[in-house]
């Protein structure tokens, strides 16, 4: 049984893909893991449905929860159609829908090829995009993107773009190896781009 919501800290996640155009150094899919603390089995034998995922988060109680995460094992915004299309129906049919949030790399544009943020307004409320590095140089040596620069360049005009649509933006970096110069250089870069700074801590597998 494939393993499409989970539930972790009092939040709802939705695991939509597998599919990530990245290699994290941080990533525990590198070890071989088919899951997380967040879960045992988020490996997906196949994608489920659209019509599969909503079917799930209605046997849901969602309204107890105190938001909808959209996040997974992969990179959620491969699915991003998908995504707007559940939030719309959701909206539709459950009273005090919790504030739902997106965990993305920031890469959807790039990946599509067109801008998807003007989609974003009225359904997302909260969007985590990890930032991971400084400059380009260390976000390519730490993402390991498959398209290099361009991915980092994707990412911060996504950022600015799904600002103007968003009501809450953030950025986020893992404190592993980070000196406090590297994070306030990462700060600054992100409210640059109208987004907030947050430091994750890293979770070891």
């Amino acid at each position: 049984m494939m393993t499409i919501t989970y539930e972790y800290g009092g939040a709802l996640y939705v695991n939509l893909t597998n599919r990530c155009d990245c290699a994290c150094v941080f990533c525990l899919r590198h070890n071989g893991h088919k899951g997380s603390i967040y879960a045992d089995d988020l490996w997906l034998d196949r994608e489920p449905t659209r019509e599969e995922a909503l079917a799930d988060l209605l046997g849901r109680d969602l309204p107890a929860y105190r938001e909808l995460v959209f996040c997974g094992f992969g990179e959620p915004m491969f699915r991003v159609d998908d995504i707007l299309w559940l939030v719309d129906r959701l909206k539709e049919r459950v009273p005090n829908l919790p504030p739902v949030r997106i965990n993305t790399n920031g890469h959807a544009n790039l990946i599509h090829g067109r801008d998807v943020t003007p989609g974003l307004a009225g359904r997302i409320d909260v969007l985590s995009i990890s930032l991971n590095g400084s400059d380009a140089a260390e976000y390519c040596a730490v993402t390991q993107p498959r398209d290099g620069e361009r991915a980092w360049e994707a990412m911060l005009d996504f950022t600015r773009k799904a600002a103007a649509y968003v009501p809450t933006v953030m950025m986020t970096v893992v404190d592993k190896d980070k000196t406090p110069e590297e994070i306030e250089k990462c700060r600054t870069l992100a409210q640059s781009l109208g987004a907030a700074l947050r430091v994750r801590a890293y979770i070891p597998d």
